[in-house]
């Protein structure tokens, strides 16, 4: 995978699984938890990303099992998505940084007498 942006879902969803393989509805809990509520996925959005990924080479199913007469699939992160995941942080962490740096250079407060 190249440095190239990923979607925020999709960070999210690689962020989810770098801690512990997860199925389905797992996943769209841990996006909401870990994004503070601010991104909700819904389950055919979380599947077509999930089946991308897999193509991808960054997931891939760790095991299945039957739940009340269906099937539930766990997926992990393969090393290429470990790798991608974590060249994502460094470039989203980069652009924190710079983002960061510009504010506390601006001088955005009202000069004397202006307010």
């Amino acid at each position: 995978m190249s440095d190239r942006p990923m979607s925020e879902p999709t960070f999210l969803i690689l962020t989810a699984l770098a801690a512990t393989p997860q199925h389905g509805y797992g996943v769209i809990e841990d996006v909401r938890q870990i994004s503070d509520g601010q991104v909700r996925l819904r389950a055919g959005t979380l599947y077509a990303v999930l089946d991308r990924l897999r193509a991808d080479g960054l997931i891939e199913i760790d095991r299945e099992e039957v739940v009340q007469s269906r099937l539930r699939r766990y997926y992990r992160l393969t090393a290429l998505g470990e790798r991608s995941l974590t060249e994502q942080t460094a470039r989203l962490r980069r652009n924190a940084s710079a983002a960061a740096a510009r504010l506390r250079r601006s001088d955005l407060r009202p000069q004397e007498g202006m307010a």
